[in-house]
This record gives C-alpha cells, sequence and structure tokens, in this order.
C-alpha cells in the first residue's frame, strides 16, 4: 500500500535523481528554508534540493542557454525526470492533503531566481517578454507575453486601466486573469514579479498538478516551458486621505503557464490568507459606496469578425465566488486551479479541471460560476448554486449605485416568449424569463416533445479513424434512429460506413446509447436527458480500448427538431479503433452508467468488457468511455429540488450489427434512468416503470396501484392505449426477412423487425417537386432541387425563373415626379417608392418646391429669395454677414434696434399693404424690453438682441408683461433628491420597513442623522452622503451629528457658474460629471488653454449640442434622466428643460433654424423632438430600433440622421425633420456606429465605428461612400469643423484629431482627469450655414 504525504510536494521539494543534493532557499513570503519529504523518490525525484543546480547540463538560475552538448544533457534529464506518475500515485499524493495551499508551497518566486521586477505604481505594464517557445491561446500561438500590476497577463500590452479594470468579461484583448482589480503597488505596497523558466523543478511540479487535473487527456503532458508572474503582498487601491490609514489586507496569489509544443495549461495559485481584500472600488465612482468583485478567468479577446466578441471564461461573479479561490480547488488541493487554455487541437474555450470536488470530504469543493462568451459552449459543470458559505454581510441590506445607466434590460416573456416551445409555457423570473413544457410533454421548454410517442432522429455522420494502422475516412453518411418512448427502447442504423471501420466500431454502443439517455423510461422523480438539455446540446466522448490503449474521440452536436419534430445531429468520429476481422460478432453485456448533473453539463465515467466470437473463438476486451455533455439551461428558474444531482442509467439487451451487402451499422438498447442502485435481490415493480407493459409502442403507460396499469395513446395518436393509429406497426420477427424490408432492424431477444425500409417516392410519384424541378431519392425521404436558371417558391417545391423582372427606376416606367424634383427608389422585383429631393415636398408622385422663406431662415435683419429647390439669404444695407448671420455695419452709426426701425419702415414705405413691426427703441438706441405690434396689439419680450422671448406673445388687452425680470428656475435636484428618487423608484414607491432611503432636507442636502428604515440604527453623514466612520450606533442610542453644510442666509446657493469661454472656435466635450472646454486655434487643439466650463455633481453627461443662436448649450444626462441647457454668458446656471418620460437620455441635435431639438433614448428605444424650451414633445420613431445612440441634424435641407447599433444589424437611418420618409441609409459593413456628425460645409454624413474601427463618410442620399481612416481606436462622439474631425475616444480617454482630406492622425488631448469622455460639439462665433 502506498504511504500517504503531509503534503503533495513543492517544487523545492524535487530533484534530478542524479543531482547533488543542495540547502534550498527562495525568495516568498518569509524567505525560509525549503522541507524535504522523508526519503520519498518517485518517477526520478527525490527530496530535499532547490532543482536550480544539478549536473553539469542544467540552467543557470537566469534562465541563459548553454552549449549544445548541455542541452543535450537537459534532453535526456528532462525525459527521465518527468516521466508520468501513475494515476493512482497522483490521487493519492492529492487525497493526502488536508489543508490549504501554505504560502511557501508557491512555485518559487524571488529576483534571485531570475525574476524580473514590475515598476511600483497603480497602473503599471512590463516591457513585451520574449518567450523562447510560443505559447498557445486557445487556438493562436503567441511569442510575446505582457503582465500588469492589476493581476492581469495579456498576449499584448494593455489599454488605460479604465477600459478593463471595472467592466466586466469579456475584454476585448486576450485576458489571462488570475485576480483582475485595481491594484496599486505605490509607495512599497507589494510587487508583481515574473520570468520565464525552463529548470525542471518547476517543470515538474507544474506537470504533476496538470497530469492531477487532467488525467484522462494529460497523463504523459510534458511541459517544455513555463512562464511564471508572482504577486507578493499587493494592496488595492485607495484614494489618498490624512484622516483614513491605508487598509492593511494584502493579496499574494500567482499564475503558471505551462507548454509544450501542442498545449498550454494555465494554474492559478492562492495560498492561505493570500487573498485578504475580495475586489476594489471603481476610480470613477469612488465616493459611490460600490466595490466590485475581482475577476477570475481568461478572454481570447476580439476575434477577426469585429462584431462579435471573442470566446471567454468566468470564474467568479461574486465577493464569496472570489473567497472560494483560496478555500475550494478544481484539482483537489485547495487553493490550486488549473486549465487548459491553448491547443493545436480544435478548442472551443477553456476546459476547467474536474477532478477535485469528489476527492476529499474535509473540504468539499463545489464549483465556481463558469460563464461562457456567444462562440463558446459551455465546457463543465460549475455553478454557484452548489455553494455553502456563511456571509459575514448577512443581514445588512447592500446599498445599489446611485446611478444606473441603462438597467431596463431584463428579458421578459411579453417579448420573448417566441423562444418557447409550442408546448411550453413562459414564466418570469427576478432575472429574466425561462420557458417550461407543459402537461402531457417533456422537454427544457425551448424543445417539447409528447410523453409515450415514438422519437425519430436524422443526421449525418463523418470520420477520420485509423482502423488498426490502416486510415479510413468517410463523410457525412446518412443517421436515423427510432425511440420507442414508453419503454426506453433505442435503434440506431447507420449507413454506408466502409467495412473495416463500420466492424470496428461495433464495440461502440455509445454512438445509439446517447439516445437511449436522452429519451430513456424514467423512474418516478427521475428524469431522461432531454428533460434537461432540450434538442440543443453537445455530447463528447472519450474511449479508450485496453489493451492497446487506442483512443478514439467521438463529438455528436444536437441542432434542434426539425419541422416534423425529428431531432437533428452531426456526428464527428476522430481517431484510432482496433481491427476487428470480419465475420466476428460483437456482443455487449447489459451495463449500468452512473450520470452527473449540474447546472449546463452532465458528466459520465464507466467501463465496458465487450467478447468477440466466432466459432468457437471467443475473446474479451474492454474499453473506458468518459461522456460530457453540455447543455444551455436556463439560468433564471431555481434550480429543481427534487432532482437528484447523481442518476443511473440501466442499459438492458444490447445489440450491435454489421452486414456487409446493407452497409448498415445497426445498435439497439432498452434504457430505464432512475436512482444509483447496488447489486441487490430484485423487487417486484410496476410494469410501466420496466418496460414490461403491453401498451402500444405509440401510447403513454400510466401505473397503478402495484402491477395495475392503463394505457393512454400519446398526443397525435388514438386508439385504446393497446393499439394507436398513426405510425406504421413493427412487423412480427421471422427468419426469413423478405426483400421488401431489406433495411428493416432487427431485434432478436424480443423477436421483433422495425423497419427503416425506403420508398422511392421519385420513382412512385407520390413527391410534390413541381416543373423544372428534379426529385432526388433519400432513405426515408426524398428532396427536390431546381434546374440551373431556377429557384424555389415560396412552397420550397415549385421552381420558378430567376430571371430578375425589369427595374422601374432604371427603365423609366415609374411614375416619380421628375428627376429635378424627386428620385426613384427600388425595392426590388417591380417594386418602387418616391421620395422629393430636399427643397421639395409632397408624395413622391408630385413634388412641390418648399417656400423655405416663409420659415424664416434667413436672419431678421436679412432678405430671403426662395429659388426651385433652394434658397438664398442677402443681408439688408448697413448690415454684413451671409445673410444666415447678419451684424450691423459699424460704419453706419446706427444701433442693430435703429436700424431694423429704418428698415421697417422703408419696407412699409415700398410695400404699403404690409404690416411690418417697428421695434421700439430707448433713448440710447437698445430694444425696449417690451414690444409690441402697432397694428395687431400683440406684444411680448425681447432680449437685448431683439430677439422675442419665447412663450411671452400676449394678444390685444392682455394684462402688461413685465418684460426684462428674470424668470425664477427650478432648482435642480441634489445628489440626494436623485439618489431618494432611484432607491424609490427600485423599491416599487413603497419601500419597506427594513429598507434604507436618504433623508433630504429642504434644499436637497444631506439630513447630517440617516437612519435605516424604521430601525433604531443611525449614523452620521457627511455632506456628500458617506457614513462618518465610528459614528454608527445600536437600538436605542441616537449619534450626536453636526451639519457640514451651512445654512443659507437669503436663498439657495445655486449650482457652479458657467466658467466664460474664450471668444473664437472651441470644442465643448462631456465627461462625465462635467463640461469640458477645448480650444482651436485654426484646427489646431489648444490643450494649454483648456478647461472645464461646467461642473455637474451626480451626473452623467452624454449627448452634447450647441445652440449658436442664443449661446446656449444642451446636454442629456443618463443618470438624472433629464435633458438640460446653460447660456454662455459669465454666471448663467443651468436649466432643466425635459424631466420626465426618459430612461437613458444619449445622442442630441440641436436645429437652430426651427428652435427645435431631436434626441435618442436607447432605454426606452425611441427618437423624440421638442421645442428648445422642452414644451411641443413628441415621439417621432419608436419601432425598429434596439440601440439608437447618435443623432445629427442637417438644418438647411431639413434631414435628420440616426445611429442604431444593434449588434445584430447595425445601421444609419434618416428621415425628414418631421419624421417623414424614414429609410435606411447604410446597414452594410458597419459594426458599433457610436459616433455621428453632419458637415454643412461638404454637405457630407460621417460616422465613427468602434466596430469596424473606421471613419467613414457618405452624401446625405447615401452615395459616395468613402473610408477616411481606418485605424481607430474606440470612438465614441465625433463632430467635423473646417477640415478635421474631432473624436472622443475611449482608450485613449481624449479628443482625437483627424484630417479629413489626407485620413492621418494630427494631434490629441488627454485630460488631467482620466476617465470616459462622451459627447463632443463644435461651438462657433456665428451660425454655419453651408448650402442646399
Amino acid at each position: 500500500m502506498w504511504q500517504p504525504l503531509s503534503n503533495f510536494p513543492r517544487a523545492c521539494d524535487w530533484s534530478p535523481a542524479e543531482g547533488r543534493s543542495q540547502s534550498a532557499r527562495w525568495e516568498g513570503p518569509q524567505s525560509r528554508p525549503a522541507r524535504a519529504p522523508a526519503g520519498i523518490q518517485v518517477g526520478g525525484w527525490r527530496g530535499a534540493a532547490s532543482g536550480q543546480a544539478g549536473r553539469a547540463g542544467t540552467r543557470s538560475a537566469a534562465g541563459q542557454p548553454r552549449s549544445g552538448e548541455s542541452m543535450r544533457g537537459d534532453h535526456a534529464a528532462r525525459r527521465r525526470a518527468l516521466q508520468p506518475l501513475p494515476p493512482l500515485l497522483l490521487l493519492l499524493l492529492l487525497l493526502s492533503r488536508a489543508g490549504a495551499l501554505h504560502p511557501d508551497e508557491l512555485f518559487p518566486y524571488g529576483q534571485s531566481r531570475g525574476d524580473q521586477l514590475l515598476q511600483e505604481g497603480d497602473d503599471e505594464s512590463s516591457a513585451p517578454v520574449k518567450l523562447a517557445s510560443p505559447l498557445r491561446f486557445y487556438e493562436a500561438q503567441f511569442s510575446y507575453l505582457y503582465v500588469g500590476t492589476n493581476g492581469i497577463i495579456s498576449t499584448q500590452d494593455f489599454p488605460r486601466e479604465t477600459q478593463y479594470v471595472d467592466d466586466d468579461f469579456p475584454t476585448d484583448f486576450p485576458a489571462i486573469a488570475p485576480f483582475l482589480a485595481d491594484i496599486d503597488t505605490s509607495r512599497g505596497r507589494g510587487q508583481v514579479l515574473y520570468r520565464e523558466d525552463t529548470s525542471l523543478a518547476v517543470l515538474g511540479l507544474a506537470a504533476r498538478y496538470v497530469r492531477a487535473g487532467f488525467p484522462r487527456t494529460a497523463a504523459r503532458f510534458t511541459p517544455t516551458h513555463a512562464f511564471l508572474a508572482t504577486w507578493e503582498q499587493v494592496a488595492a487601491y485607495e484614494e489618498a486621505s490624512s484622516r483614513v490609514p491605508p487598509s492593511e489586507e494584502l493579496n499574494t496569489f500567482q499564475a503558471v503557464l505551462a507548454s509544450d509544443e501542442s498545449d498550454t495549461y494555465a494554474l492559478f495559485l492562492y495560498p492561505a490568507n493570500g487573498l485578504q481584500f475580495f475586489g476594489t472600488r471603481p476610480k470613477e465612482s469612488y465616493n459611490v459606496q460600490l466595490e466590485l468583485p475581482a475577476r477570475v478567468g481568461f478572454c481570447r479577446g476580439e476575434v477577426d469578425d469585429s462584431k462579435r466578441e471573442g470566446p471567454y471564461f468566468s470564474l467568479t461573479s461574486t465577493e464569496q465566488t472570489v473567497k472560494n479561490l483560496y478555500q475550494q480547488s478544481n484539482l483537489g488541493v485547495p487553493g490550486v486551479w488549473a486549465f487548459h487554455i491553448g491547443s493545436t487541437s480544435p478548442l472551443d474555450n477553456i476546459r476547467p479541471a474536474t477532478v477535485g470536488g469528489d476527492l476529499t470530504k474535509a473540504h468539499p469543493s463545489p464549483s465556481l460560476e463558469q460563464s461562457f462568451g456567444p462562440t463558446a459552449a459551455p465546457a463543465s459543470a460549475y455553478t454557484e448554486d452548489d455553494l455553502d458559505y456563511y456571509d459575514e454581510n448577512e443581514g445588512e441590506v447592500e446599498y445599489p449605485p446611485v446611478f444606473t445607466y441603462n438597467a431596463a434590460n431584463k428579458e421578459t416573456c411579453e417579448h420573448h416568449h417566441g423562444q418557447c416551445s409550442q408546448h411550453a409555457f413562459c414564466t418570469d423570473y427576478a432575472t429574466g424569463f425561462c420557458c417550461h413544457c407543459q402537461s402531457r410533454f417533456y422537454g427544457n421548454g425551448k424543445h417539447c416533445l409528447p410523453e409515450g410517442a415514438p422519437h425519430r432522429v436524422n443526421g449525418k455522420v463523418s470520420g477520420h479513424l485509423r482502423v488498426g494502422h490502416t486510415p479510413v475516412h468517410f463523410t457525412n453518411v446518412d443517421l436515423h434512429a427510432y425511440i420507442v418512448g414508453n419503454d426506453g427502447r433505442a435503434y440506431t442504423a447507420i449507413s454506408h460506413i466502409p467495412q473495416p471501420a463500420a466492424q470496428a466500431l461495433l464495440p461502440l454502443t455509445p454512438i445509439g446509447g446517447l439516445f437511449g439517455w436522452l429519451f430513456a423510461l424514467q423512474k418516478p422523480g427521475w428524469e431522461n436527458g432531454f428533460s434537461f438539455t432540450g434538442a440543443t446540446f453537445t455530447h463528447e466522448m472519450e474511449v479508450t480500448f485496453y489493451p492497446g490503449e487506442e483512443r478514439v474521440r467521438i463529438t455528436q452536436t444536437a441542432e434542434g427538431l426539425d419541422p416534423e419534430n425529428y431531432l437533428s445531429i452531426k456526428t464527428n468520429i476522430q481517431g484510432q479503433v482496433p481491427y476487428i476481422p470480419a465475420n466476428f460478432t460483437v456482443h455487449v453485456a447489459p451495463y449500468k452508467e452512473t450520470y452527473h448533473y449540474s447546472d449546463s453539463a452532465v458528466t459520465s465515467t464507466s467501463s465496458r468488457d465487450y467478447s468477440l466470437t466466432l466459432g468457437t473463438i471467443n475473446q474479451t476486451r474492454s474499453y473506458r468511455v468518459y461522456q460530457n455533455i453540455t447543455y444551455e439551461a436556463c439560468r433564471h428558474s431555481p434550480r429543481h429540488p427534487a432532482v437528484p444531482t447523481t442518476q443511473q442509467l440501466n442499459v438492458d439487451r444490447v445489440f450491435a450489427l454489421y452486414t456487409d451487402e446493407e452497409r448498415v451499422l445497426r445498435f439497439a438498447v432498452t434504457n430505464q434512468v432512475g436512482p444509483v442502485e447496488g447489486d441487490s435481490d430484485p423487487i417486484s415493480v410496476n410494469p410501466c416503470y420496466d418496460g414490461s407493459h403491453t401498451c402500444d409502442m405509440r401510447a403513454q403507460c400510466h401505473p397503478g396501484a402495484g402491477v395495475d396499469y392503463t394505457c393512454e395513446c400519446a398526443s397525435g395518436y388514438q386508439g385504446d392505449g393497446r393499439g394507436c393509429v398513426g405510425f406504421r406497426p413493427c412487423v412480427p420477427f421471422t427468419r426469413d426477412i423478405p426483400t421488401s424490408h431489406r433495411n428493416c432492424f432487427t431485434f432478436l431477444k424480443e423477436k421483433l423487425l422495425v423497419c427503416f425500409s425506403d420508398v422511392n417516392e421519385c420513382a412512385a410519384g407520390s413527391h410534390h417537386c413541381g416543373p423544372n424541378s428534379v426529385c432526388i431519392n433519400l432513405l426515408g425521404s426524398y428532396r427536390c432541387e431546381c434546374r440551373s436558371g431556377y429557384e424555389f417558391a415560396d412552397d420550397q417545391h415549385t421552381c420558378v425563373s430567376i430571371t430578375p423582372p425589369p427595374n422601374p427606376c432604371e427603365d423609366g416606367s415609374h411614375s416619380c415626379a421628375p428627376a429635378g424634383q424627386a428620385r426613384c427608389i427600388h425595392h426590388g422585383g417591380s417594386t418602387f417608392s418616391c421620395a422629393c429631393l430636399p427643397g421639395y415636398t409632397g408624395t413622391g408622385h408630385q413634388c412641390a418646391d418648399v417656400d423655405e422663406c416663409s420659415e424664416n431662415r434667413c436672419h431678421p435683419s436679412a432678405t430671403c429669395y426662395n429659388t426651385p429647390g433652394s434658397f438664398s439669404c442677402q443681408c439688408h444695407p448697413g448690415y454684413r454677414g451671409d445673410g444666415f448671420q447678419c451684424t450691423p455695419d459699424p460704419s453706419s452709426g446706427l444701433t442693430p434696434c435703429e436700424e431694423r426701425q429704418r428698415q421697417a419702415q422703408a419696407q412699409h414705405a415700398a410695400y404699403p399693404g404690409s404690416l411690418p413691426h417697428v421695434p421700439q427703441c430707448d433713448e440710447r438706441g437698445g430694444f425696449l424690453p417690451l414690444q409690441c405690434h402697432g397694428t395687431t396689439g400683440f406684444c411680448w419680450c425681447v432680449d437685448p438682441d431683439g430677439r422675442q422671448v419665447p412663450g411671452t406673445r400676449t394678444p390685444p388687452g392682455s394684462t402688461p408683461l413685465r418684460c426684462g425680470l428674470p424668470e425664477p428656475t427650478q432648482r435642480p435636484r441634489t445628489v440626494c433628491e436623485r439618489w431618494r428618487e432611484n432607491l424609490l423608484e427600485h423599491y416599487g414607491g413603497t419601500p419597506r420597513d427594513d429598507q434604507y432611503v436618504p433623508q433630504c432636507d429642504d434644499l436637497g442636502h444631506f439630513i447630517p442623522l440617516q437612519c435605516h428604515g424604521k430601525s433604531d440604527f443611525c449614523w452620521c453623514v457627511d455632506k456628500d452622503g458617506r457614513e462618518v466612520q465610528g459614528t454608527r450606533s445600536q437600538p436605542g442610542t441616537t449619534p450626536a451629528c453636526i451639519p457640514t453644510v451651512a445654512p443659507p442666509t437669503f436663498r439657495p446657493v445655486p449650482r457652479p457658474d458657467v466658467t466664460p469661454p474664450s471668444v473664437g472656435t472651441f470644442l465643448l466635450y462631456a465627461q462625465g460629471q462635467q463640461i469640458g472646454h477645448l480650444p482651436l486655434n485654426g484646427t489646431r487643439l489648444q490643450k494649454d488653454m483648456a478647461k472645464t466650463l461646467l461642473s455637474l455633481h451626480g451626473s452623467i453627461v452624454v449627448g452634447i449640442d450647441y445652440d449658436c443662436r442664443e449661446r446656449m448649450v444642451y446636454w442629456t444626462d443618463v443618470a438624472g434622466r433629464t435633458i438640460s441647457r446653460a447660456s454662455l454668458v459669465p454666471g448663467a446656471e443651468p436649466e432643466t428643460v425635459v424631466n420626465s418620460g426618459l430612461i437613458s437620455p444619449e445622442g442630441l441635435a440641436i436645429d437652430h433654424f426651427r428652435r427645435t431639438m431631436y434626441w435618442t433614448d436607447s432605454g426606452l428605444d425611441k427618437i423624440e423632438r421638442a421645442r428648445l424650451d422642452g414644451s411641443e414633445r413628441k415621439a417621432l420613431f419608436h419601432t425598429d430600433l434596439v440601440n439608437p445612440r447618435a443623432i445629427a441634424v442637417d438644418p438647411i435641407r431639413g434631414n435628420l440622421y440616426w445611429t442604431d447599433w444593434n449588434r445584430e444589424a447595425p445601421k444609419i437611418e434618416t428621415s425628414s425633420l418631421e419624421g417623414e420618409n424614414r429609410r435606411i441609409l447604410v446597414n452594410k459593413d458597419i459594426g458599433l456606429p457610436n459616433g455621428l456628425t453632419f458637415d454643412p460645409f461638404s454637405k457630407l454624413l460621417c460616422w465613427a465605428d468602434a466596430g469596424t474601427k473606421k471613419l467613414e463618410c457618405t452624401l446625405p442620399d447615401g452615395t459616395g461612400r468613402r473610408v477616411i481612416q481606418n485605424h481607430l481606436n474606440y470612438p465614441f462622439s465625433i463632430v467635423s469643423y473646417a477640415d478635421h474631425f474631432y473624436h472622443t475616444d475611449w482608450r485613449r480617454d481624449g479628443v482625437i484629431s483627424v484630417n479629413r482630406d489626407s485620413g492621418q492622425f494630427t494631434d490629441e488631448y488627454l485630460p488631467e482627469q482620466r476617465s470616459h469622455l462622451y459627447g463632443i460639439t463644435a461651438v462657433y462665433p456665428y451660425c454655419p450655414t453651408g448650402r442646399k
């Protein structure tokens, strides 16, 4: 018997058998001497040496290579040293452990070991580490690695930490993350060390861990290189404070990447007490009491198709799952985790080790959560539902963050019930919806089949095999299976497999056994496989034959139910199988298999004997089969408590047959699923449970008392249950099978003949193929194919000509208005539509000129001249400008009021019938605040420039207005008020007694004393609502809190005033809680003059635009769910213009001509408009929108443009400003069109795409598309000015400028305070005009 070891061997406990012993020292947490096991020698290694020294031919500590002779010595030693341990010994080594990983049991590290030391800091990255041998990560191969402060390794340099540290998986770059969090090693708080290592000590320990975690697939894994990264005593980022000392919580953990020529494995190690903090607070909202758990896992990063994320694997999502890292394991050693992360063989996603969960009862190893990217199927049985732990925070209320960005995205039955089967009902849960099969049906809710009915399976089988030493290949041969649902019989037939392969596959009954497990007869309280998986899953088997150790891998992928409710499945067989001579018969005895169930995965391991007989020859052989079935389970509903995690499949009457003349391989099994049972005397069971009933194969057996039962025909069949009409009955078995039944399946022990006989529908004329088609007979079916030049009509049987019909828009047969007034839009076939060109209005069939002059598009001091399809403006005498913006000519000596007075009088003299308003001027030549029309009697207020104040016009006889006095504005809501409102909305309007709601005073400030609901638990807060440490009281005691906000003397202090911008053209950009100001000198960024224009505490400003007429900046706030504005005059205060009916307002565009604003709301999937004061609000579009974001307006031509970054179908659309003539402008070759701008000077519509990384432009009608720049990082918003584009970028957290003509990057501005920048707009000293 093996002598158990006290501890799992450490790297420093092993050395080559022929090496010299040394006293080993390494730089761990305490740098203590290594200890050696007492006289243990295993596989060429024995204790008490460091493994760094030995015979000539080893590497130095720094890893420098030596001569070729020395290297040959190395390889010989490695071959002897890394011989695989027997699997039993590996298990015993693991079983001997009872405690967590000790800190000195990490892989050896330290600068004396050759480690490089990462520069201390908050967001540091190593120089690229050139690997001596490339390693594989997922399907790719990499030669460089980077190590980052924040607990992460990558194959490329990192973006700024704000781009990934606070975000959930997946990242958009390759990531290996043992503990991804905001880590800070400044001021000597820990260190990060890394190196590549080829020493036998390190490689030997890595090999043993990997083989222990993957005994089936890595039993012979011999790494040639290892990369180690160690984070020792590192701290979490904290904001500097003189009042609060730095936290003493420090973490130590390690990542090891071990690789050979074909595979890479990752080891994550977390020693006992090595994790003292489990997450970090995001910098951008540090003062909000929100801590993000560390992320642990792997990401492939962006794949070639930029619209789709690459696969990823996530091990943690909550604080408790992070705590489990050092308490649990997936290979039996608490604190050690192993993963297969790269291979030359297909590897859809990361594969974790799975042998540790059952190895020790003292420390059960429940699985952690596993999540996958959209391209990856689940690969193991990890779930948080199995965790059993005590939460030290239990009983405390977890406060949600103050602001939630677009949180209303839960999928519900109302919008997604169509994903359920027609025989299922949909149920909403707290986090989403799930489907559940109706009574008399079973499945996973998305696929439901009638209970008791027979089922059919159709599919294709492909294989690349070596039969003995002979290669055999076959592609897409037919598979058909028939299952008698009420007694668990499953019959499978595979046709046209070459004889050597078919004969060799006879022992592999699991190929057909899958269908037995899927549709097994169920004992009461137990469920067969289809009840879990439905009709979409992946079944992987690895079979090892003995004594030859041939190995074959079988993958069966279920692809759903076809219209006939037949299961479709693809099977792929690869590997080597032992040769079985012709004429030998294969017999497989009845067997039992134990299946282990968890969320999204089922596993089974079993051994099986089979005999080969021919005459008096009888040989017994065996094989071992590992099965892994993965599927998509609904994660929203609670786990079914009645279904055990372990079930047993009893397989009886196993049958396998191959006949040369038919070339059909057949399997038959009878299956029953129930509890795990030992060998015991049989007991009497109801015939419904053991399949001995006499119900028709299309009927369901209902058990009664004792051995009584009744039969009921399944859904879709009729009869008394003993006989049901609706399917061809079985033919009684006879020795002489008639020719008509050559494709029949014989089941000898039951003396039945189940027929898969083929009827040639093509020859019999019973097909439905129409004219111009060809009928092709198939086994059990047929298909229609159209002749060349034809395609299927809607009935999928009739073939019609594919000659395209004439295009009315090209041949002139359309009925649109003349080409100068309208354009014809072809929709395919003979259909078309007509749309009036800009400057015209009508149906498109008839278009009339728009009189732009009636819309007052010109400056008040200009004359408008209308022309067909266009117009022009000309300033009055005494003014100069372009007609859209006119300023008094200083040489006239008149004030603007006096100039307009003179013009109105001249107009009245020239046109006596006209009744123009003659402005009233004061003694200094300025406009009187109250203006009245001398003829109509209407009065209104004007601003100092003579422009009418909206909403002030009154009819004759009304009370005179008090003009010139500022109107009071509503005080904007404070952080306390917004937090209170958000929580009340979160609680459904009425909080429970145990739910916390912030208490605010009349001015919106936090009341210094805050209490938890109606309890007596109270504490003091500062002016920002943060709890004052040490003030939390117990029931019956109220803390004495001191007000931190001085009461106002007369009225509330307004929000920070606008800092006046400089004169000239400048950019305004949104950066979270502020609006920044960036001047331009020509087109160059004046970075040294940048400043904050407006601070908006508690807001998240996203969309931004500027009204050039009134010099007002407008913005959307997704935190406050408002749209606000502020004048750029000194001392102006923000004013909210829209404060209701918004969820996530993002894009914003201002039409300074029509005094209108337009915005997108990605929470409501709407596009709306309103007057600039928020009145006359109207929803333009609320359908066919998924993620509307950017919006732009062309006031001159009257067009509206917007983007929708729907990942499934991104697009750019356009319409008139009234919401008419909506149409898609661009929907090809775009990914995430975040930014959109219309340049009134060049008449180009341009967009910045974060998916394709391109900046592109097109004409307003969608023609003339061209790429300006195709190497953007992650653009969010864009604006054009002169010959440049300026866009905000989430990778750089800055403003980037691009030359429109050359496409070159010309400059960038990175604000000192680094965080995401959102919207951007340009502010001109005048209103841009452009031309039609």
